[in-house]
């Protein structure tokens, strides 16, 4: 099999990182495979934070679980805490991705997330794509959190991606090949 291949086929979401912290050269494998993400006419909505800060992304687990505690729907609250009651799970280094709201933006930092996790993946990393990442954002504290965070103005949460040493592993998830349709024009029909 095809290396690429196998990669995508093996990747799975981590939810279990170990705190060691990640090389200098791992982080830049990790940015420039955001960076070569494509996007809709090449406009790249995106502008990629890194945080290292561990006691930044405590904070911010905290703050998340806060407002997941105080929802009304207790179901987001209820399967974190079923999964050891934080966000991040620990994770050494976050890639918040910050979008400018262009038309294409939440499908370009997808494509983006992608690239990240499989190149984590690759690279012998952990990886889990974090749209709960932005709860903190969007609390009564959120100006101040994309302020600290330093968004760029006008920007907002896009997705985040979490990193790390796996503690444990898990297999992939199945496919699913009720959700595929063919269509073959030589039988004008589908299968």
């Amino acid at each position: 099999m095809n290396e690429t291949l196998r990669t995508i086929a093996t990747r799975y979401s981590c939810r279990d990182f170990a705190s060691t912290p990640l090389s200098k050269l791992q982080i830049k494998a990790l940015v420039e495979a955001a960076l070569a993400a494509p996007s809709a006419m090449n406009r790249q909505p995106w502008h990629v934070i890194i945080v290292t800060d561990k006691d930044l992304i405590e904070e911010l687990d905290r703050e998340g679980m806060a407002i997941l505690a105080a929802a009304e729907d207790q179901s987001g609250y209820e399967r974190m805490m079923a999964r050891g009651g934080q966000i991040f799970y620990n994770s050494p280094c976050m890639m918040m991705v910050a979008a400018d709201g262009s038309n294409y933006a939440a499908m370009d930092c997808g494509i983006l997330s992608q690239n990240v996790s499989l190149t984590a993946h690759a690279i012998g990393l952990g990886s889990v794509i974090c749209g709960m990442a932005g709860i903190p954002l969007s609390g009564a504290n959120g100006a101040e959190w994309k302020k600290r965070l330093q968004f760029p103005e006008g920007y907002d949460f896009g997705i985040a991606i979490l990193f790390g040493t796996a503690n444990s592993s898990k297999d992939p998830h199945e496919l699913d090949m009720d959700k595929v349709t063919y269509l073959d024009k030589a039988e004008g029909k589908s299968e």
